[in-house]
């Protein structure tokens, strides 16, 4: 079993990690070793062991003039968690070649016994890197190692970048990852990093990687305790608000802007419905996250503007004539460079390591304190999460009822709009627990709502950054008129 930890390098055209993992003081005192790795992952083109969570690999390893192959079975790969854990068999081969005789004596033989899965295996993607590693350990209680590896992960004629680190457990409990990674965080601009090399590339292979990450349904049952619960749909979450992050250094796709802020909203939400479990509030300090937050929600609003609710506005205004058509692309302009603008500030935020240390304490949080509580809840069940279940999101349905009743002014109908949408993120993550007609009818509601209120919200947001933009007066009015009448309208 291999516990390890991996962190995400924002920057990776940074030619200097080495130097700047060299300077920290834990790792300032152990030799770094150097290794060139190239590893080959086979597969069926059915994407049978993806499917299953394992992977399989040859890897070529280079240490100054020694070559060495080997070959890994991986069991419990892609668990959503920055800390993995996962069954590792590795042994060495002597070439380029699979040996059928060496998964003979792991859980391959359960899963293929009449050898015709090994039959069909091929190659799918490759990784190419330099990996730097130092071995730290401490009073001889624990022992970690840390790999800093750039390079490149191939899948056909497409190439990614990789620059992570990883930490892996040697000797000692998980805590010892997380003391030496919030070190290197502090030192430098990490993000935690769910998706391991080989669910990268599969994700390359079909040209889905920098793809948006979306909301998934946690496996919920009425049999398990709340506490198992709570780290389901927190991790969910988490897993959801983090993955959009790491994909947004590498691409501008404003729905990865969006569902980087839904992740953070349902794992708000969470927060709000167990916040009476004990042990599950967290314990970092979340204000570093607010330069992040904030710049996600500006350049949102942008981007709903620019490519939304504006376009659709445009023919009211413009109606053919040139005059008015010049004053709507310079209004788009002004917007584009102010929505670029917005981009550098999201980036800038993102390398500040106080984002990465209270993240990495998040995880900390979800893996290790949320686990003993989930533990010791399994051995001493309550049987009672269904019943919590429906009666907190029948409390939530009342608060949204009783919102919209004194919702008469922009203010108040933004507060109905959050309970709208904390009533869905809610049942989203409850649904199995939940009554289904009451559920479905409960959430089409808050749907719908959320939609309503939103557009025109979205028509108040544009005139609000048309203003701030200074764009020609009559393209203001006219923008105000449509406000008011989306107003009233909802």
């Amino acid at each position: 079993m291999e516990y390890k930890l991996k962190l995400a390098l924002p920057a990776p055209d940074a030619a200097d990690w080495v130097q700047s993992l060299t300077r920290i003081p834990a790792l300032a005192q152990h030799k770094a070793v150097q290794q060139q790795l190239h590893d080959i992952y086979y597969d069926t083109p059915q994407e049978t062991l993806h499917r299953q969570g394992m992977a399989l690999r040859l890897r070529r390893a280079v240490n100054g003039e020694t070559t060495q192959w080997w070959q890994t079975l991986q069991i419990g790969v892609g668990s959503g968690a920055a800390l993995n854990r996962r069954g590792e068999w590795e042994a060495a081969v002597p070439d380029a070649a699979l040996d059928a005789g060496i998964l003979a004596d792991t859980p391959w033989s359960k899963l293929d016994p009449r050898a015709s899965l090994y039959a069909a295996l091929q190659p799918c993607f490759s990784t190419q890197f330099s990996r730097t590693i130092w071995t730290v350990s401490h009073r001889n209680v624990s022992a970690v190692t840390v790999a800093l590896d750039i390079g490149h992960i191939v899948a056909g004629d497409t190439r990614a970048a990789l620059c992570e680190i990883e930490l892996v457990l040697l000797a000692g409990d998980t805590g010892a990852l997380f003391t030496l990674a919030k070190e290197i965080a502090t030192a430098v601009a990490t993000l935690p990093l769910d998706t391991g090399k080989a669910a990268r590339g599969y994700a390359l292979a079909r040209n889905t990687m920098r793809a948006p990450r979306h909301a998934r349904p946690p496996a919920l049952t009425a049999e398990l305790p709340k506490a198992v619960a709570a780290q389901r749909m927190l991790r969910e979450s988490f897993s959801h608000f983090t993955s959009n992050l790491n994909a947004l250094v590498y691409s501008d796709d404003p729905e990865l802007v969006h569902q980087a802020r839904i992740g953070w909203r349902r794992f708000k939400t969470g927060l709000k419905l167990f916040h009476k479990l004990a042990a599950t509030r967290p314990p970092a300090d979340m204000q570093s996250l607010r330069p992040v937050l904030e710049a996600l929600g500006a350049l949102r609003d942008l981007e709903v503007a620019s490519l939304e609710t504006l376009p659709m506005l445009a023919n009211g205004f413009t109606d053919g004539n040139p005059s008015r058509q010049a004053r709507w692309r310079a209004m788009q302009q002004a917007l584009a460079q102010a929505a670029e603008q917005q981009r550098d500030k999201l980036h800038a935020a993102l390398g500040d390591p106080r984002v990465g240390v209270t993240l990495l304490a998040l995880t900390q949080w979800l893996e290790n304190d949320l686990t003993q509580l989930a533990e010791a809840a399994i051995s001493n069940p309550d049987h009672t999460l269904q019943d919590w279940a429906r009666r907190n999101i029948r409390q939530w349905h009342r608060q949204l009822k009783t919102a919209l009743a004194n919702a008469h002014d922009l203010e108040s109908t933004h507060r109905a709009r959050i309970l709208a949408k904390r009533l869905r993120y809610g049942i989203d993550a409850l649904r199995p627990l939940l009554p289904k007609r009451r559920a479905r009818r409960w959430h089409l509601l808050a749907s719908h709502l959320q939609n309503d209120m939103g557009s025109a919200r979205d028509v108040q947001q544009a005139l609000a950054i048309a203003n701030r933009l200074k764009v020609a007066p009559s393209l203001l009015d006219y923008l105000r008129g449509v406000a008011v009448g989306r107003k009233h309208a909802t």
